[in-house]
């Protein structure tokens, strides 16, 4: 798994969230970009969400078949049906590349427990390493009110030590700006080779807070994703820890 190594940990911190507004804009192939700038959301902690859950033909099958010889697993509620081996087997991870201004690279991702921070450079905090895609998800926090500081930010989401199984699930990376409508990006395209995808690119442009949709799949991991975009970054093998989060 790709690793960059060398970077410090954040400090524990507690964020303000920003508005869950009700309302949603999907950015699509052809409507890609937004300007946070020009939505006079450009200031605050901007809050980016990854969930998903398995696609229903993948969770439903396999457990049907299964109650003919194991009846009593009709009595289970459903939820422990669907943290089962084919929800273990798909373990997605948000992650996030970053350029400063001052020409600081690095990245914030679960391994290496490269988590980052909010109030110093990079001013990018990761909370939580979700295993299964609950509904809570994993989330990163960028202080916008340090953008100054920040020259482009690579959100991407990959798949930890297991089969690609991208195609096996409904994956959503979620935008919550401090103000305004949130941003919806789906990874409904079927991939089912690939390990990794850059999501979402988020550029220092003259001072503006641009949002560009990429949904770039991969067949490599971290790696493959710096050589893309031209990060630079040093990679090598990474491990998560085997317990919680």
């Amino acid at each position: 798994m790709g690793l960059f190594d060398g970077l410090l940990g954040g400090r524990a911190n507690r964020f303000d969230s920003g508005n869950a507004a009700t309302t949603a804009v999907e950015l699509t192939k052809r409507r890609p970009r937004i300007s946070l700038t020009k939505q006079g959301a450009a200031t605050g902690h901007l809050r980016i969400n990854l969930s998903w859950r398995m696609r229903t033909s993948d969770i439903g099958g396999p457990a049907r078949q299964s109650l003919l010889r194991h009846p009593l697993k009709a009595l289970k509620p459903p939820e422990v049906l669907g943290h089962g081996q084919s929800m273990v087997d798909v373990d997605l991870d948000l992650g996030c590349m970053y350029e400063l201004a001052d020409g600081t690279k690095g990245v914030v991702q679960p391994l290496g427990n490269l988590l980052g921070d909010v109030n110093a450079p990079p001013y990018v905090k990761l909370s939580g390493d979700d295993r299964f895609g609950s509904g809570s998800g994993e989330t990163l926090y960028i202080n916008l009110d340090q953008w100054n500081a920040i020259k482009r930010l690579l959100v991407f989401v990959y798949i930890y030590d297991q089969t690609p199984a991208f195609d096996r699930t409904h994956a959503v990376v979620t935008l919550y700006p401090s103000s305004g409508p949130r941003i919806e990006i789906g990874l409904d395209e079927r991939q089912p080779q690939a390990r990794s995808c850059a999501v979402v690119l988020i550029e220092n442009v003259k001072g503006e807070v641009i949002v560009h949709r990429e949904v770039r799949f991969v067949y490599g991991f971290q790696s493959e994703l710096d050589h893309l975009y031209g990060w630079g970054l040093q990679w090598g093998r990474g491990y998560k820890s085997k317990t919680g989060r």
